[in-house]
C-alpha cells in the first residue's frame, strides 16, 4: 500500500471513529434520559474517539518513514560483497547512491554489474515489505486507538476537556515549528556569515566602493582576492525600490481611498478584483514587460531628449516593480479603510465638515496603522524582488543615484552568488549569507519603525 492510499485509508477509519463515537455517546446516555446527561457534546465524543484512531497512527507512520529509508540501505549495504563494504564511507555513499538511482530508474555513475543489480533487486523487495508492515501496524494502531476510545466513553467522560487539550497542543506545537525555523534560519545565516567575516573585514564589507566577488582559481590571477564593498547592492536596492514605492504608493493610497469612499458599489466590485489581479500575475511575466516594452520606451524616450540611457536601468525596474506592488497597497488599504467606524465619518460630517476633510482629518489617521502596514508589506516586497531586477536592470553593480544607469540589488547578488559550482567555504559564496544578514536587519527595522507608528496612533484611536 502506497503512503497515499495509506493516509486515505487513515482519513476514512478516522471519519467511522467519528461516527462510532458519537453515537456510542447517544448509547450510553439513553439510560439516563438522553444526551442532556452528558458533560459534553456527543460531537466531542466523536472527535476524541477520531484523534484516538488518528494521532497514534500518523505518529508511527512518520516515525516508521522517517526510519524507513536508513534501515533498508544498511540492510542493503550488509548484503554486499565484503570488499565493497570495506571502502571509505564517501565511496560506499556512492554505491549506495548508485543503488538507489538503479532502483528509481536514473542514471547511475558507472557501469552496472550484477552484483549492483541484485543489490538494486533486494532493495525493491526491502521497500515492498516495508511498505506492507508499515501498512499493518499503522492500521493496528488506528484500530486499537479506536477501540479504547470507543470503550472510555462515558456520561462522566469529559471529553471537550481532553479534545481541547489536544487541540492546544497542536497549535502550540505549530507555533513551536514557525519559531525555531525562524531562529534556525536567523543562526545559520549568522553562522555563515561570521565565517565570512573572518575573510573580508566588517567595515570593507559595510563601506567598500568596490563589489567584485569573483575568485581567482590560482593566487597569480588578476583579482584573486575579490572586492566585496556592498555599498553599490544596498544604493541600488534603495534606488529601485524608492522608484517603485514613488509608483506604489500614491497611487495604492489613491486607489483605495476612491474605491472605499467615492466609488459606487458596482464599479468597485469590478475594479477592485481587477486590480488584484496585478498580484496574480507572476514576476517573470513583468520582468518580460519591463525588458521588452518599458526599457526601450524609456531609452528611446531618453534619445529623443538627448539623455544617455542605458539599455538596463533602475528606472525601468522600478517602474514595473511599482505597478506590480500597486496592490500590496491599494488592497490592504482599502480594507482598513472600510473598517473605521462609520461614527467617526457621522461626527465629523455633523461637526460640518466635507468629505474630503474627513477623508484627511479624520479616516487616514485612524486608518494610519493598517496603511503602515499595507506600505511596510509593499517595502519588503520591493527589496526581496529578483527577477525583474534581473531582466530590466542587469547584473552590473554601478555606484550612482541616476535612474537611468544599470544597477543591481542585494537579493540578485544572493542569487548570482550560490548559482555555480564555486566552492560552499570560499568568500565568494559566503557573501550571499552576509548580504541575507544585512537584508534581515533592514526587514526587521523597518517592522519596528511600523510597531512603533501601529501603536503610537491605535492608543490614540481606540
Amino acid at each position: 500500500m502506497t503512503g497515499a492510499a495509506l493516509v486515505l485509508v487513515l482519513l476514512a477509519l478516522a471519519a467511522v471513529a467519528f461516527h462510532l463515537g458519537r453515537k456510542r455517546a447517544f448509547a450510553v446516555s439513553a439510560p439516563l434520559g438522553g444526551a442532556k446527561h452528558l458533560h459534553s457534546l456527543p460531537g466531542y465524543y466523536g472527535s476524541l474517539a477520531a484523534l484516538w484512531c488518528a494521532v497514534p497512527a500518523v505518529i508511527v507512520l512518520v516515525l516508521w518513514l522517517s526510519l524507513e529509508s536508513r534501515i533498508v540501505e544498511n540492510l542493503v549495504v550488509s548484503g554486499l560483497p565484503e570488499e565493497v563494504r570495506a571502502l571509505p564511507p564517501e565511496r560506499l555513499d556512492l554505491v549506495v547512491n548508485d543503488i538507489r538511482n538503479l532502483v528509481e530508474g536514473n542514471i547511475v555513475s558507472g557501469e552496472v554489474d550484477p552484483e549492483m543489480r541484485a543489490a538494486a533487486g533486494r532493495y525493491r523487495e526491502l521497500q515492498r515489505t516495508s511498505a506492507a508492515a508499515s501498512a499493518v501496524v499503522v492500521l493496528i494502531v488506528a484500530v486499537a486507538g479506536l477501540g479504547v476510545a470507543w470503550r472510555r466513553v462515558a456520561p462522566a467522560l469529559r471529553a471537550r476537556n481532553q479534545v481541547e487539550r489536544i487541540v492546544r497542543f497542536f497549535l502550540i506545537a505549530c507555533s513551536t515549528v514557525a519559531i525555531f525555523t525562524t531562529i534556525g534560519i536567523v543562526l545559520s545565516v549568522l553562522f555563515e556569515a561570521i565565517r565570512f567575516f573572518g575573510h573580508v573585514p566588517l567595515t570593507d564589507f559595510l563601506l567598500g566602493l568596490d563589489w567584485s566577488p569573483q575568485m581567482a582559481i590560482r593566487e597569480d590571477q588578476i583579482g584573486s582576492s575579490g572586492a566585496f564593498g556592498a555599498v553599490p547592492l544596498f544604493a541600488g536596492t534603495l534606488l529601485i525600490s524608492f522608484i517603485a514605492m514613488t509608483v506604489a504608493a500614491p497611487v495604492g493610497l489613491f486607489a483605495a481611498v476612491y474605491l472605499a469612499e467615492y466609488a459606487t458599489p458596482a464599479f468597485r466590485s469590478v475594479a477592485k478584483p481587477a486590480l488584484e489581479i496585478l498580484a496574480g500575475v507572476p514576476t517573470v511575466v513583468y520582468g518580460f514587460f519591463a525588458a521588452l516594452v518599458v526599457a526601450p520606451l524609456i531609452r528611446d524616450t531618453g534619445t529623443v531628449l538627448g539623455l544617455d540611457v542605458a539599455s538596463e536601468s533602475a528606472l525601468a525596474a522600478g517602474l514595473v516593480m511599482g505597478v506590480m506592488i500597486i496592490p500590496f497597497v491599494s488592497s490592504l488599504s482599502d480594507d482598513v479603510i472600510n473598517a473605521v467606524p462609520q461614527s467617526l465619518r457621522d461626527g465629523s460630517y455633523g461637526l460640518g465638515a466635507t468629505r474630503s476633510e474627513t477623508i484627511r482629518r479624520v479616516v487616514l489617521p485612524a486608518a494610519l496603522p493598517g496603511i503602515v502596514g499595507g506600505l511596510l508589506l509593499a517595502i519588503s516586497r520591493a527589496i526581496g524582488e529578483t527577477m525583474i531586477v534581473v531582466m530590466a536592470a542587469g547584473l552590473a553593480a554601478n555606484l550612482t543615484a541616476n535612474p537611468l544607469q544599470a544597477v543591481t540589488t542585494v537579493t540578485v547578488q544572493i542569487v548570482t552568488l550560490l548559482v555555480g559550482d564555486q566552492e560552499f567555504d570560499s568568500p565568494k559564496t559566503l557573501a550571499a549569507f552576509a548580504l541575507g544578514l544585512v537584508l534581515f536587519t533592514i526587514t526587521l527595522c523597518l517592522n519596528v519603525a511600523a510597531l512603533h507608528v501601529v501603536r503610537k496612533y491605535r492608543e490614540q484611536y481606540e
